[in-house]
């Protein structure tokens, strides 16, 4: 018998550090961890002893023998994956932590409160002369992982328990509901702190720069995600769901998130955490069809094996892919033929041709693959009516080229899901080429080539784009972790010129309502209470107001 990892992984690797003989890959080592859908295990060398699944942050590990019938195929895909991919390569042996510099302490402040910060924040509180100040501009921690996970993937969110360990942590502060340029400027965080790490993601979307793109009923696919998560910024928007059809364009699994939230049944998404306001306009959307729109064919998908899978799970939903959207370019058809394509693109490959093979139920609710084709312009007057679009092929080369054929697809609404964007951070430089901060080993660079500035990191997408999920975020916070402390012990930090004893004082004289763990703790107690009673998970408190009024009430009144 072997172990699995199923759908849930999120490439978090504490899997990897505790299995005995090696078998879990890729481990992050290896030049494909930071690419990887998720993490695979060979089940020739597995000697089942079961380490791996109490360690794993998001119960996504299980013995063969006890998988649910719809977790089996990913026992064929954890298999796959060592067809192509050598499992002998071996661990590295962690080197030796640098010595900590006798009798001082080093305060960092952690601006930014989602995975990267805080597996960042994990490594550092693990000395004791080091102190973590953590800042966010909500008055909730922990990112994405709260506004940005899918609410039907709680397994997922699992991880928050890691995250919660390092805030209970002597030498861990929150300074939440606390905007870093706002209430305290980048400046004044450098006068009081030897190293400031910036882990503030990439929260704008990109654009596709078509005619019509503005139309009310066309907007990003990051705006509804906050939405339905309960984002107090967004707690108010509305967006119109009486139309019968609805096209994402983009196929990650942000897209493939939207879709699916868009049709599960009412019953499903009330027993998550999804906000109450989406869940109401969900229950009332009259959209029967999503499309969901690539510019190029199957092969080049951007979502993982993992998402696509979970969507034949979905009940009373087909998934529809028609003949013509399963082409492959000459080169992947003789790669997949004589068993030399990749594993993970041939596993997609095959999992779309399963799901066209499928039968159709008459009355379902559906979601329609259409690959290679490109967006021209959204339609309509005064709001979205439909998308025109060009329909690609596969050039000799094997890259998706336009043709000279169009077609229209009639939609009530438009969401464009082509990815994250990074912002400009006031006191630091900015590469606008990549929308990243530059950056050498997590060190912040005056400019893509310049020298580093002393005291000044950064991690996650902020640092290398938006790419990557939890597991990759760990990765990168683990290493500007490290940094930090390699330039601690070198001696090479800037000696702050004054106290973060006034930082509380200082932020509320400038209107912060601050919230520390306490706050925190009754909040997540409130919400977490009301969940009970209703058998969800939690329920979210989805306004400023109501999140720091909450945090702000005796022990007693949150009960």
């Amino acid at each position: 018998m072997a172990h699995v990892i199923t759908r849930p992984c999120c490439n978090d690797a504490s899997c990897v550090e505790v299995c005995p003989v090696n078998c879990i890959h890729p481990t992050p080592d290896e030049p494909e961890f930071l690419t990887a859908e998720m993490l695979y295990i060979d089940p020739e060398a597995c000697i089942d002893c079961g380490a791996c699944i109490d360690e794993c942050p998001v119960s996504a590990i299980f013995p063969d023998d006890q998988l649910e019938a719809k977790d089996e195929p990913y026992l064929q895909i954890n298999a796959d994956y060592f067809k192509d991919h050598d499992p002998d390569g071996g661990l590295v042996k962690p080197t030796r932590p640098p010595v900590m510099p006798e009798g001082k302490e080093l305060h960092v402040a952690v601006v930014g409160a989602g995975p990267a910060a805080f597996y960042a924040a994990g490594e550092l509180v693990k000395r004791g002369q080091v102190k973590v100040d953590m800042f966010d501009r909500l008055p909730t921690p922990y990112g994405l992982v709260r506004a940005g996970v899918s609410p039907d993937h709680a397994k997922t969110k699992g991880v928050e328990n890691t995250f919660a360990a390092t805030e209970k942590k002597a030498n861990f502060t929150y300074h939440l509901n606390v905007d870093v340029g706002t209430h305290i400027t980048h400046d004044e965080l450098n006068a009081r702190y030897g190293a400031i790490l910036y882990a503030v993601g990439a929260p704008h979307d990109r654009r596709l720069n078509i005619p019509g793109e503005d139309l009310t009923g066309s907007f990003a696919a990051t705006e509804f995600v906050a939405w339905y998560n309960g984002h107090p910024a967004y707690a108010d928007r509305t967006f119109d769901l009486s139309g019968e059809r609805a096209v994402v364009i983009g196929n990650g699994n942000v897209a493939l998130d939207v879709a699916r939230i868009l049709l599960t049944d009412d019953a499903v998404l009330g027993a998550t955490d999804i906000a109450d306001y989406a869940l109401d306009a969900l229950k009332a959307s009259s959209i029967t069809e999503v499309v969901v729109l690539g510019r190029r064919g199957i092969e080049h998908a951007a979502f993982t094996n993992a998402e696509f899978l979970s969507l034949g799970d979905l009940d009373g939903i087909d998934i529809v892919i028609e003949e013509p959207d399963l082409a492959l370019s000459e080169g992947t058809e003789a790669a997949l033929a004589d068993d030399t394509l990749d594993s993970t693109i041939a596993t997609k490959i095959r999992l779309a041709r399963e799901f066209a093979a499928r039968p159709r139920t008459e009355g379902n609710k559906r979601i329609v693959f259409r690959f290679l084709s490109s967006p021209l312009e959204v339609l309509g007057d005064d709001r979205v009516t439909g998308l025109h679009c060009m329909q690609n092929s596969y050039a000799a080369s094997g890259a998706a080229t336009p043709t000279s054929e169009t077609f229209d697809l009639d939609a009530s609404i438009v969401v464009r899901s082509v990815g994250y964007r990074g912002q400009p951070i006031p006191g630091l430089p900015f590469d606008r080429d990549r929308n990243v901060v530059p950056s050498d080993d997590a060190r912040v660079t005056d400019g893509p080539d310049g020298p580093v500035l002393p005291g000044l990191y950064v991690a996650g997408w902020i640092r290398r784009g938006p790419t990557g999920g939890i597991g990759r975020n760990r990765f990168c916070g683990e290493e500007a972790a490290a940094s930090i402390l390699a330039d601690f012990a070198a001696g090479s930090l800037p000696e702050p010129e004054r106290s973060v004893d006034d930082v509380p004082e200082l932020v509320a004289s400038r209107g912060a309502e601050r919230v520390d763990l306490d706050g925190w703790r009754r909040i997540d107690a409130a919400e977490r209470a009301a969940g009970k009673t209703e058998g969800r998970r939690r329920v979210k408190l989805v306004t400023v107001d109501e999140l720091v009024a909450t945090a702000r009430a005796t022990e007693e009144a949150v009960g």
